[in-house]
């Protein structure tokens, strides 16, 4: 059922922009009625089909997903099918000016079969329900003589039986020779003929053949124009060489005393031009070295009009020497001062290179955060906030005609009242040592591993919290994993499969209805697991539908599934203690950020030491247990 699909038509160009920056296309994707090979797909297929794609709805060329031409302007779904109308902007380049020229006519669909049915007596093969991947403006279709074709999107008609079996509610006789009854559903299917392997390899000698008499004719057809031209091009060499040769013979007493002249003159400067030349060799041997000095520089020259005379590299390693050498200001440094003179005059308004830095530090850990990304992020203003809520729904109150102009027309009173919820942030920090000894010039070898070593463990530290909790219950951070109340127990030894997953989405209740507020986060050992089960969609199959989080591998009825490599180790042990994977409706949490990474430094005169310190403050918390807690998990049991 994984298997992709096309369907084909032909569009038309509907209308050009005034601005000619966009033109628009439109046609039936496809119709409800029964094409040559006996295909069919329901109208209704379509209302449930294009959930996921109107999410993001691009155009592409030739089926690349690395070359979008447009988006999904309109469609409609009709008895009559699915007709749709997309926008095509000219940056497309070529394929706009291609449709725009009437070129290019024909677009493809491609999708997944979700469920269908097939009758092996009639050969009708009737699609209920799928799920459209994407759209793409073609050459050449893979069907241009009938709307749709199952067949065409297999390699052989055996490949395409055997697909359909997988729907037929009756035993499918053996793929065999023996004549079908002609559908009755079929109208024009007398005139198709299957081709003979033999007849088609005779077709392609013959056409192999036509070729290249063709290639000989043209080739012999340049090699005579060729030799026409060479022949007057000689013909004309040969009229200038005898003017040429005449005027010489005329002049030629005239050369023999002007190139007299010339030799005696060469031969009086050839002293002053030898100790010329030696001067300047000499002058360049001196400059040797300064000249190989420059080549092998690491300083990069720029102009204004490009990214700057410094780069961010050099203003990270810059400012991280100025905190760690205790110095007030960045050009206290020999290496700080020297970009410093590079970067010429500060600018009004700039933002300073330290704020630069640790701005970039900082979107480096968020990159790196794999559970922390799923919640909804909140900027705190302090590190205690008050968020307000209404957990309690509740339902209104029918109201009967009888009931119409009494006071009972309002309907059952409801208390309203709110709750309120507490979302702290707590300090991450991570410590680096560095002896007095160090000098400037091997401080600046140690930065870039410095700087590596304190961004991960920061985003690691996140993320563990975040999904195993840091501390004692909830001080500092309670963890995704802390929150989970119902289990789903699985042997160590045994493998865990996707239908486990759905188990612990199940286990959700009100939180796990919308597949797009569900989040499966998993353990390498999970991973692997899933890769055995064939129900599961990797990467390579959703592609461009999926969901674009950090560790994402694949996905579970159009919920994500990430990986993440800060779950304990696969172990036994009592129901509920060492998770393997959890399920989280991600709406239900909200991740606190109260400032940003921030750099301190002191020097410890006992132990003779640089102490440098980075650190962020954030928190999470659930927003309501009223409906469920909105979490569950998977534990390893003996």
């Amino acid at each position: 059922m994984s298997k992709l699909l096309f369907l084909n038509s032909n569009f038309t160009t509907k209308a050009v922009a005034d601005d000619d920056s966009s033109i628009y296309i439109e046609g039936y994707a496809n119709t409800t009625d029964v094409d040559r090979s006996g295909d069919i797909i329901l109208a209704a297929a379509w209302s449930h089909g294009m959930k996921n794609y109107l999410k993001n709805p691009i155009f592409l060329a030739y089926h690349d997903h690395d070359d979008p031409i447009g988006r999904l302007d309109d469609h409609k779904i009709s008895e009559k099918g699915l007709w749709v109308r997309a926008r095509i902007s000219k940056a497309a380049g070529q394929v706009f000016d291609l449709i725009k020229d009437g070129v290019l006519t024909a677009f493809s669909v491609g999708f997944r079969i979700l469920d269908a049915e097939y009758d092996s007596v009639l050969d009708l093969f009737v699609i209920k329900d799928l799920e459209l991947m994407e759209i793409s403006v073609v050459s050449v279709p893979c069907n241009q003589d009938s709307i749709f074709s199952l067949a065409k999107s297999f390699e052989s008609q055996a490949e395409c039986n055997e697909f359909k079996t997988k729907f037929s509610k009756q035993q499918i006789l053996d793929n065999s020779q023996e004549a079908k009854p002609e559908n009755p559903l079929i109208k024009n299917n007398k005139g198709i003929k299957k081709m003979d392997e033999k007849e088609l390899a005779v077709l392609l000698a013959k056409a192999a053949e036509d070729g290249a008499n063709a290639a000989t004719a043209r080739l012999q057809a340049e090699a005579d124009a060729k030799a026409a031209k060479d022949a007057s091009e000689k013909a004309l060499e040969d009229k200038i060489a005898k003017a040429v040769a005449t005027q010489i013979s005329v002049g030629q007493s005239g050369a023999e005393k002007l190139l007299a002249d010339v030799e005696k003159r060469l031969a009086e400067q050839a002293d002053s031009t030898k100790s010329l030349l030696d001067g300047l060799q000499a002058e360049i041997k001196e400059k040797a070295a300064e000249i190989e000095a420059i080549n092998k520089s690491k300083m990069k020259f720029g102009t204004k009009e490009s990214e700057g005379p410094v780069s961010e590299k050099e203003k990270e390693t810059a400012v991280f020497l100025k905190t760690i050498m205790g110095k007030a200001n960045i050009a206290d440094t020999v290496y700080g001062k020297s970009l410093v003179e590079k970067a010429g005059a500060h600018v009004p308004g700039a933002i300073p290179w330290e704020l630069q830095v640790s701005l970039n530090m900082e979107a480096e850990i968020r990159q790196r955060l794999v559970v922390q990304s799923l919640l909804r992020q909140v900027a705190m203003q302090t590190n205690v906030m008050k968020i307000p809520l209404n957990p309690a729904t509740g339902l209104g109150t029918w109201v009967t005609n009888a009931q119409f102009g009494t006071t009972a027309s309002t309907g059952a009173a409801a208390t309203h009242q709110l709750a309120e919820i507490t979302l702290s942030a707590y300090k991450v920090a991570t410590l680096e040592y560095l002896a007095y000894e160090e000098e400037e010039d091997s401080l600046l070898i140690l930065l870039p591993v410095i700087r590596d070593a304190m961004v991960r463990r920061v985003a690691r530290s996140v993320d563990v919290a975040f999904l195993r909790g840091a501390g004692a219950g909830a001080d500092p951070v309670k963890g995704l994993a802390t929150y989970a109340t119902a289990n789903t127990d699985v042997q160590v030894g045994t493998k865990v499969t996707v239908a486990n997953l759905r188990t612990m989405r199940k286990n959700l209740g009100i939180f796990g209805l919308d597949p797009a507020d569900v989040t499966y986060v998993v353990s390498s050992d999970v991973y692997y697991d899933l890769l055995d089960d064939t129900v599961f969609q990797t990467m390579n199959q959703v592609g461009n539908q999926a969901t674009l989080l950090t560790g994402q591998i694949g996905q579970i009825g159009n919920s994500p599934v990430v990986v993440s490599g800060e779950f304990v180790a696969k172990a036994a042990g009592a129901s509920g203690v060492n998770v393997g994977a959890i399920c989280v409706a991600t709406s239900n949490f909200i991740a606190g950020n109260q400032r940003g990474l921030r750099f301190d430094t002191q020097m410890l005169a006992e132990t003779q030491r640089q102490a440098l310190v980075a650190s962020l403050r954030t928190g999470m918390t659930q927003l309501t247990s009223n409906q469920g807690q909105g979490v569950s998990k998977l534990a390893w049991i003996a």
